[in-house]
């Protein structure tokens, strides 16, 4: 559909529409009504582009972005931009939370051509999808140049954008190359404590994190590097991570009136973030204050847990169980217009009218001085400082200061309900919601409240009801009732994952069951035999211009690091060869390239430490196994997986183990077991020698 007034000089969206208005992404719909032309990534779309022989102006983005805004109102909401793409174009707008494929690919070919890459993302291709150039964010003057150069070259001399986009094609195939590691499969503890040294030359010791700028929290880093410590007993890594973990809690990173944590911090010191909420970050740190938790028993730890899934349940949860994807960065401030952090941040005149005699102590805790000033005389909340000193200065107790801080902590968000809230993206994707179950099953596991399972098994439900469909695959997306995009591995890996750990708290057999079929499914549409790792499209996918194997660990772990990790459980709990085998030969093949960059790979490193430790089955059968298995869980055991029945089981790990007298706990490494015993307290003792 086109739009309706292409030589209309007003910027008044209104009167324009265009295909996108038939979307279901927030992301598509907020372009529906740019006078570009704009069309969604379909096959339809790519046909017309072949048979017109036109350039595609591919654009990519998502709902919270804010430099994509920007390039939107800038440029996308200009009838004069528009009218020089829609004339040399088929321009296609894709949101990469829907279509990480695509996204993935032309972020690579960008990165090639430039060194760099973000969003949102601007790629120029011949009509085969073949990239020919490509950017970020772009002022309006120079998008309009570059555009009006390739179209010019294009009619000119398209045998030189030919070579080009030949030229990067090689590179982009390059990449895709995996060298298969055909040396034995040795994992030795050396190997994983001269990669944590070298990581370690970049810790910033004063604020926590890596040392640079912006600073992204990175918390499979942190579950790694914690359980690393603690299986080595080395106290410095372990004072490290717990140093980060305290001071992204105290950063402005972390909302401290509603719950929940930013996407990254812009500084050094975790204070003013950039505002975007995003499920998969809440997800994974809710996981690890929940295990650092359970280590060291800081209640900081625990506060943060409970806030933030406070936040997910009352801003981020459907009524179907599902979970939402994520908030933007930008509201309406005072007068009306779209800025960063205006939702969030506060005026020290307005904090003293709302906290009246409790103010100076407020602004002692939350540093409203120069510590939290930011810009513009907003303040962004940021602690320095743990209670024990603020009780000793103000003279009171930990109860009074925890009750002052529940008070003000309602009136801040009162009133801040009452400011326009930032833009929701309200569609579910199946792998960030797959971490945000795997979140409120680690978080049941640890503090055995209760609501926190309820909500694991509305949103396991949800999933096999909605998004897993009758020929055994998950859909990627579900919004109002539809489920649609065919799954990619990293949905699979996490729902898998989540999948395991919800049988391990509930033992209902049914949900490892599925875990395993899923995974069945993997290898059938997804496995690559000639590296032996996964594809992170499936083979039923339409083809891009490059089939991806993702397999560093970033922001979210490699979608094939999750997926090792899930198959070496899943060979323990079934004793499959199969699983067994994948396992130890995709760790093997990452070997080489792990001591090179061992921050992206700390996924693999974690999996290589049940290789170079003893890593134990704990098998507990009878009637009271669930209060045993709460109990055990009350200790941190990073090396086990769980196995369970209060009745009969066929389970390699339960079968004629079932005694209907008598709960007895087996501590087992592979399948050699120790004499049952009866009490918890004897169990851990077999599991900590």
């Amino acid at each position: 559909m086109s739009c309706k007034d292409q030589n209309n000089k007003t910027n008044d969206q209104h009167i324009y529409t265009n295909a996108l208005v038939h979307e279901t992404s927030p992301y598509l719909l907020q372009h529906a009504h740019n006078p570009v032309d704009w069309y969604a990534w379909n096959d339809a779309t790519l046909e017309k582009a072949k048979k017109e022989n036109k350039l595609m102006l591919i654009s990519v983005g998502y709902s919270s972005c804010h430099w994509c805004h920007v390039m939107e109102h800038e440029s996308f909401e200009d009838s004069l931009v528009a009218q020089v793409m829609n004339d040399n174009f088929v321009n296609i707008k894709v949101d990469r939370e829907e279509r990480p494929d695509v996204d993935q690919v032309y972020m690579n070919a960008v990165q090639l051509m430039t060194g760099r890459g973000g969003w949102p993302l601007n790629v120029v291709t011949l009509p085969d999808g073949r990239p020919i150039w490509g950017d970020t964010y772009l002022e309006k003057e120079r998008w309009i140049s570059v555009l009006e150069q390739i179209s010019r070259l294009y009619k000119e001399n398209p045998s030189k954008l030919i070579e080009q986009a030949e030229n990067v094609q090689k590179g982009i195939n390059s990449i895709s190359v995996i060298e298969v590691n055909n040396d034995a499969p040795v994992f030795e503890k050396t190997f994983i404590s001269e990669g944590v040294a070298k990581w370690s030359k970049q810790f910033d010791h004063k604020y926590g994190g890596m040392n640079r700028e912006p600073k992204f929290m990175m918390p499979n880093n942190y579950h790694f590097l914690m359980r690393y410590a603690h299986q080595t007993n080395d106290k410095e890594l372990l004072d490290f991570v717990n140093l980060t973990l305290t001071k992204i809690a105290y950063g402005g990173i972390y909302d401290h009136v509603g719950g929940g944590f930013s996407r990254y911090s812009v500084d050094g010191k975790w204070h003013v973030p950039h505002f975007e909420k995003m499920l998969y970050d809440n997800a994974q740190l809710v996981s690890l204050y929940s295990d650092a938790y359970l280590l060291t028993k800081n209640t900081l730890y625990k506060e943060v847990v409970e806030e933030t899934l406070d936040f997910i349940k009352n801003e981020m949860t459907t009524s179907e169980g599902a979970f939402y994807a994520s908030f933007d960065a930008d509201s309406d401030n005072t007068e009306g217009e779209l800025e960063e952090g205006a939702f969030y941040v506060w005026q020290k005149e307005e904090l003293k009218a709302l906290l009246k005699e409790n103010f100076d102590l407020f602004s002692d805790y939350y540093n409203i001085n120069e510590n939290g000033l930011w810009e513009k005389g907003n303040y962004v909340l940021i602690r320095k400082n743990d209670d024990n000193s603020i009780l000793k200065k103000y003279e009171i107790s930990q109860n009074i200061l925890d009750e002052k801080k529940t008070k003000w902590k309602s009136i801040l968000k009162d009133a801040r309900s009452k400011r326009p809230k930032p833009r929701m993206d309200d569609k579910a994707l199946t792998s960030w919601n797959g971490l945000m179950l795997k979140a409120y099953v680690d978080a049941y596991r640890v503090f055995q409240n209760i609501t926190y399972l309820n909500a694991a098994e509305s949103n396991a439900n949800f999933i096999k009801s909605k998004v897993l469909r009758e020929d055994g695959g998950l859909n990627r997306t579900y919004k109002k009732g539809v489920s649609k995009i065919n799954g990619y591995l990293e949905d699979y890996a996490t729902v898998i994952d989540a999948f395991i750990a919800l049988y391990e708290v509930t033992l209902n057999e049914s949900w490892l069951n599925t875990a395993r079929d899923l995974t069945n499914y993997t290898f059938e549409h997804f496995y690559d035999e000639k590296s032996n790792l996964f594809f992170y499209t499936s083979n039923e996918d339409a083809s891009l211009v490059s089939r991806n194997i993702v397999y560093y660990d970033n922001v979210i772990p490699g979608s094939n690091s999750m997926m090792a990790k899930n198959l070496f459980k899943l060979y323990h709990y079934f004793d499959d060869k199969l699983f067994e085998y994948s396992a130890t030969t995709m760790l093997n093949t990452m070997k080489p390239e792990m001591l090179e960059y061992p921050t992206s790979f700390s996924n693999w490193f974690d999996l290589m430490l049940n290789y170079t430790n003893p890593f134990y089955e704990v098998a507990i059968s009878g009637t009271d196994a669930k209060a045993k298995i709460s109990e055990l869980n009350q200790h941190y055991i990073p090396n086990k997986l769980i196995a369970g029945n209060t009745s009969e089981s066929n389970m390699p790990l339960l079968k004629s183990r079932y005694n209907p007298n008598q709960t007895l706990i087996y501590v087992c490494v592979n399948k050699a077991c120790k004499l049952p015993v009866v009490e918890v307290d004897k169990a851990i003792n077999l599991l900590q020698q």
